[in-house]
């Protein structure tokens, strides 16, 4: 449980710093986060933003602020040049490409990240709204823009007209001026100028999903989805915060700004929160490299999903995180010491306990400084690590009560909310005890005994994974 009043800062990309955290409404948190395009599975870069999101989400209910998250499904209009408003639609580029329909595509996708993103004990958004099922506000939207002349139409196309917004690019810094001086946009006799974007888009012969519009057949662009469906189903027309990668701070968001204020005359977002980019050991992830990795590519390598999880929370969020299989090992060695820890505290026991008060205290408030200090999870990792030494040396040296253990115990239960390691899950003795016998038996090199007590533990539905000299258990 939080303690009282919170004086949460926020690092808001806007304003290019740290600002103290205040909702319009009281402890009510209203949260836009842009979610995935669903034409291939997530991939890690992804998940980072997502627990990024999911550990600031955490961190705002543990400090008793009630959260309101919508997290879209693009399943319609998000293009292969997004950053330049250009290509083919990549539902329908995928449809094509494995000869199904685009919604096969999308709910195949949808049904996979949501998969996903229960592995990883990501919290469920109160909204998972469809690009495809809030067309019909879509249009509305474009025809108001038209109609307070922030917007135009050409030939079937109904474009932004940038050069009408004030002051677009006060995100990003892409001004007009600069966007000129530096343009690649092939020329579009559409457009009046060419750093327009997109509201809607006239119906490509290859395109299969259409729907009928005041300016014909079409559908929308990527970044009118947002805007729309964030006021919708937020029932606000400013948001507290809005999320997603660092690559979605332009065009995207900068967009979603320009669209969102013209048409509702208010200030769109107060705090906007981006993560930045994961790299594999220090490149860019690309599968022409041969270093994209899904979660699914995690888990064939007998990865547990947590591991990823706890990786991430061990990289402050605006900072690169650079992913390698040595870290990832790490954080498997990490999550088995935690979870050790919490096991170890179940069985403490001593008759001359040494006090734990300031210990106590220490670590509870240095916890909720790191994270209320723009959500510094390295720092509340630490905090965690250095309470695990100093208690196990505790409990080594038989100087720790089991009233002592409870409260310990009970406040890695209470960190766990926003940590979201499955700390509660209890793993029966009698496993424990196989786990050890197998360490005990592969030390002496004693190996087929050794994959006997792994098959057994196995047919009791665990499984044990090895790391040097260490292991971890998980269920099956």
């Amino acid at each position: 449980m939080a303690l009282g009043y919170s004086l949460m800062k926020l690092y808001n990309t806007f304003s290019k710093q740290k600002e103290e955290f205040k909702p319009l409404n009281d402890n009510e948190v209203r949260m836009y986060t842009c979610g995935p395009t669903v034409y291939d599975f997530a991939h890690i870069g992804n998940f980072r933003s997502y627990l990024a999101v999911d550990f600031l989400r955490r961190t705002l209910e543990y400090l008793d602020y009630k959260v309101i998250q919508v997290k879209n499904i693009t399943d319609v209009g998000h293009l292969t040049q997004d950053d330049i408003d250009e290509g083919e639609d990549k539902i329908t580029k995928a449809a094509r490409e494995k000869k199904v329909s685009p919604e096969d595509i999308a709910r195949s996708y949808e049904k996979a990240f949501r998969e996903d993103e229960e592995k990883l004990n990501i919290k469920q958004a109160e909204f998972y709204p469809r690009a495809t099922e809030n067309i019909p506000e879509m249009i509305k939207a474009i025809q108001e823009l038209i109609a307070k002349g922030y917007a135009y139409e050409k030939d079937g196309a109904v474009f932004f007209d940038i050069s009408k917004f004030n002051n677009y690019g006060k995100l990003s810094g892409n001004t007009l001026e600069k966007l000129k001086s530096g343009s690649r946009i092939k020329p579009n006799t559409l457009k009046k100028n060419q750093y327009d974007f997109y509201l809607w888009r006239p119906a490509e012969k290859e395109h299969i999903m259409n729907w009928l519009s005041p300016w014909g057949e079409g559908y929308p662009g990527w970044h009118i989805e947002c805007s729309v469906m964030s006021k919708k189903y937020l029932e606000s027309e400013t948001l507290d915060i809005h999320s997603g990668g660092e690559d979605n701070i332009f065009p995207h968001h900068e967009n979603e700004i320009a669209q969102s204020e013209s048409l509702n005359d208010k200030k769109f977002v107060n705090y906007w929160f981006h993560s930045g980019y994961l790299l594999v050991e220090g490149e860019k992830m690309a599968k022409s490299k041969n270093n994209f990795y899904t979660l699914r590519d995690l888990e064939e390598k007998q990865y547990d999903p947590l591991a990823f999880r706890l990786l991430a929370f061990g990289t402050h969020y605006r900072s690169p995180f650079d992913f390698s299989f040595s870290s990832l090992n790490q954080a498997v060695a990490n999550l088995g010491t935690i979870k050790e820890f919490t096991r170890r505290l179940k069985n403490a026991s001593s008759e001359t306990p040494e006090s734990i008060d300031d210990l106590f205290k220490q670590t509870k408030e240095g916890f909720r400084e790191a994270l209320e200090n723009d959500l510094d999870t390295p720092k509340a990792l630490s905090v965690i690590f250095e309470l695990i030494k100093k208690v196990n040396s505790l409990i080594d040296d038989e100087k720790i009560s089991q009233e002592q253990a409870k409260i310990i115990l009970n406040l890695m239960l209470e960190f766990n909310q926003i940590l979201g390691l499955d700390l509660e899950e209890e793993i029966p003795e009698e496993i424990v005890e196989l786990a050890q016998r197998r360490k005990g038996l592969r030390k002496e090199r004693r190996f087929a005994e050794a994959d006997k007590a792994r098959k057994e533990i196995l047919s009791k539905g665990y499984e044990v994974s090895d790391l040097g000299d260490d292991f971890i258990i998980r269920k099956k």
